[in-house]
């Protein structure tokens, strides 16, 4: 049976992945693609002022080993989508997962409200100090970042689920303290703040992201109510 319910949650992220790889060709891409063309002319206008040591590292990299990327067009689509799917079918796997160890059931009723937790713990909370950011952009240190980012949505994560399983003063007061810590904390700052994007094209393409995220979200929380109707009815009888 729950071998039954987990195929269900990855198809049902995978269906809301492919709608997501689709809103991110048309809304998300062609802002990347115009941000790598700002960082492709501060790279070289930066190679035009230190001449003589931009070409010795130039040609350094050049020895290094080559790492592919799909090129513009179908194969950027293409890896973005698969990608899409299978980030999906992992978050979908995840709320089932959750669903299960907790007894919360994902329905008809409340699959909206599923989809906007998530959205809240993965998207939002760790959007407010470290905004989805295009090419080029300044940034701290990666390691910095991604601690950060993973430490963010694990507190986002349980305050709500606290939250969720007990209502009461304490767990309530104790869900703030979790989900206020990382940005009392804050994220690493950048390590420079310089960068050829516009910031208006910085701007869009965080609203966009973010915009883009809730809906894969609402979509997952859906596809995976409608998945589990079945399956989720005779799990939880028992």
């Amino acid at each position: 049976m729950i071998g039954r319910v987990i195929l269900a949650a990855l198809l049902a992220g995978i269906a809301a992945g492919l709608i997501m790889g689709v809103i991110q060709h048309f809304r998300l891409t062609p802002l990347i693609i115009e941000a790598e063309t700002y960082e492709a002319a501060g790279v070289a206008a930066a190679g035009h002022t230190h001449g003589d040591e931009t070409a010795t590292e130039g040609h350094d990299h050049g020895l290094g080993e080559v790492v592919w990327s799909p090129a513009d067009g179908w194969q950027r689509s293409l890896a973005t989508t698969v990608t899409a799917a299978m980030t999906g079918a992992a978050f979908a796997a995840v709320l089932a997962g959750i669903s299960l160890l907790t007894g919360l059931r994902i329905n008809s009723q409340n699959a909206a409200l599923w989809g906007l937790c998530g959205f809240l713990a993965v998207t939002l909370a760790p959007a407010i100090g470290l905004p989805p950011e295009l090419p080029g952009m300044p940034a701290g240190e990666l390691l910095a970042r991604q601690a950060w980012w993973v430490g963010t949505i694990a507190a986002t994560a349980i305050g709500i689920l606290l939250i969720a399983i007990r209502p009461g003063r304490w767990a309530v007061g104790l869900a703030i303290v979790l989900i206020a810590l990382p940005h009392v904390i804050g994220p690493p700052p950048p390590v420079h703040s310089a960068t050829a994007v516009p910031a208006d094209l910085a701007a869009r393409f965080a609203a966009n992201a973010i915009a883009a995220n809730a809906v894969f979200w609402m979509l997952i929380g859906h596809f995976l109510s409608l998945a589990l109707n079945r399956t989720a009815k005779k799990l939880y009888a028992q």
